[in-house]
């Protein structure tokens, strides 16, 4: 039977994507006064930027912040006025304090799987920003615990299990990103939920995951009890 769920945080409980989709946008305004847009590849330019310091600055709206910096020092070959630099670090500031807006019916689904199952929230990104999201949210008291990780992968999930003392396939995975969320926690043998946000980081959705028989793929948070009871049945076979 499932044991635990877990809950992803970013674009599955709250709004996220948008905030720095918005961002993204401004950043092209600000440096079209510079540079070509269609001939710059702009977003390419800097969605390598960003996967190149994951490793530094991990993931969240600081190191969005300095790699909108470094790609514009380096896209202007540094010509970029120092005002400019100063609003490209306000639109980081903006989604760092971003309001904390719920999915619609998020709270309902998460209060349903709570009456019956272990819950934990597992979220990555910078440390500060998730624990302003947790905090506002409104749903922390729902969940047996808080795991803000740097990075969503077999060894973090693994952690989990040993530390809830339960086997991978006692465990179902909610969340918007098959990458991080769902394949990593299939490869370990345990369930995913996987609920599509309308918008995803383009880093995301690079995976060759293809969703299978311990996934089931909702359209929004009312099927979210539904699927678990359903893994819950399955897996007590």
């Amino acid at each position: 039977m499932i044991d635990l769920v877990g809950f992803d945080g970013d674009d599955t409980l709250w709004h996220s994507q948008g905030y720095y989709d918005h961002a993204q946008a401004e950043f092209e305004r600000i440096l079209a006064n510079y540079i070509d847009l269609a001939d710059a590849g702009l977003l390419d330019a800097l969605l390598a930027t960003e996967r190149g310091n994951l490793s530094l600055f991990g993931y969240g709206a600081k190191g969005m912040t300095l790699s909108m910096i470094e790609s514009a020092i380096e896209l202007t070959n540094g010509r970029i006025g120092a005002a400019d630099i100063h609003r490209i670090v306000k639109l980081g500031k903006d989604v760092l304090s971003h309001p904390v807006e719920l999915l619609p019916g998020i709270r309902d689904a998460v209060e349903t799987v709570a009456r019956t199952h272990r819950i934990v929230l597992i979220t990555k990104g910078d440390l500060f920003h998730q624990e302003y999201k947790v905090a506002r949210c409104g749903l922390a008291d729902l969940f047996h615990r808080i795991e803000i990780v740097s990075e969503k992968n077999p060894a973090a999930y693994a952690r989990v299990f040993r530390e809830f003392d339960i086997a991978p396939e006692r465990f179902a995975m909610v969340g918007n990103s098959l990458r991080s969320d769902i394949a990593p926690v299939v490869a370990l043998g345990g369930w995913g939920i996987y609920m599509p946000y309308h918008s995803t980081w383009a880093h995301e959705t690079e995976t060759d995951f293809a969703v299978n028989e311990r996934v089931i793929e909702v359209a929004g948070a009312e099927g979210i009890p539904d699927a678990v009871a359903t893994m819950h049945a399955t897996s007590e076979r």
